[in-house]
């Protein structure tokens, strides 16, 4: 679904871009984007791919990606706030302003009072009108706090035009990355232990709390921690006899572990039978 929506707005622009070059008129449109999705979801990834898209087609002189959060935004003392997004934006010039989890800029159900996250949100409405031709600001967070964020300020909704949805990972994609993982760092998933991550993968509680692939790579890194710990603990045997097959090897009980490590036990434990009357 992101490749659809990337697709759609790469393609608009190509086509404003020809009829500029043809004298025909352009249409004014906002490039600011929201990425909505549970952590995970590739926003970071995407958003710079973004950056460099836009440079190679000319809308960005630059096209690189600066990334901030709150706290690169927001000071502790009156005027200091305006300060610290102004050096954020500078940089970011001729290039695209990443805000993760921008709902943090409004706090206290969105309305931004009592906070300087409101000045920072008020600088940046200014700089984005000001700097329109050179900066591409991306605002990102869980969906349902960035529509509070959008909705804390009138100005802001209306500088940003579109808004892309990243939806979670299914459970096949989960497990195909973890493969890509395995197979990037040299390992190899034994009998049994694509079975064992696919109930783990398919059994974790889904929401906005949910990794997704971040969550794929700490079960991956939690299974390697288990799989030294296994190969230590054989008896009569050195760490440095073992043999390359036996220490690029995945169990399904070193994946079984690390999930359980985490506090995860979804997809491991027996179905209670269901009795018909």
């Amino acid at each position: 679904r992101v490749k659809e929506q990337v697709r759609a707005l790469v393609a608009f622009l190509e086509v404003q871009a020809l009829r500029k070059e043809s004298g025909l008129a352009e249409v004014a449109t906002s490039q600011h984007l929201v990425f909505l999705g549970n952590p995970g979801t590739g926003k970071t990834t995407v958003a710079r791919l973004l950056a460099e898209m836009y440079g190679a087609m000319g809308l960005l002189d630059k096209g690189h990606l600066v990334e901030v959060d709150r706290a690169s935004l927001v000071g502790g003392y009156i005027g200091q706030t305006a300060l610290k997004t102004d050096r954020a934006i500078r940089r970011a010039l001729d290039g695209v302003l990443f805000i993760d989890e921008a709902y943090a800029l409004t706090p206290g159900g969105g309305d931004g009072r009592l906070d300087f996250g409101a000045e920072a949100v008020e600088t940046l409405l200014k700089r984005m009108e000001d700097y329109r031709h050179r900066l591409v600001v991306i605002v990102a967070g869980y969906p349902r706090l960035m529509r509070g964020f959008l909705d804390s300020n009138p100005g802001l909704r209306s500088r940003f035009a579109r808004e892309l949805s990243f939806p979670d990972y299914t459970t096949g994609d989960l497990l195909e990355i973890t493969r890509r993982l395995a197979a990037e760092h040299q390992y190899e998933l034994g009998p049994g232990a694509e079975n064992a991550l696919e109930r783990i993968l398919g059994g974790a509680t889904r929401g906005e709390g949910f990794g997704n692939a971040r969550y794929a790579r700490t079960i991956f890194e939690q299974a390697l921690n288990r799989q030294a710990l296994r190969l230590a603990q054989v008896e009569g045997r050195a760490l440095e006899e073992l043999d390359r097959e036996e220490v690029t090897r995945l169990e399904a009980d070193d994946l079984v572990a690390a999930a359980r490590s985490l506090g995860e036990d979804a997809g491991l434990r027996p179905r209670k039978r269901r009795w018909l009357s």
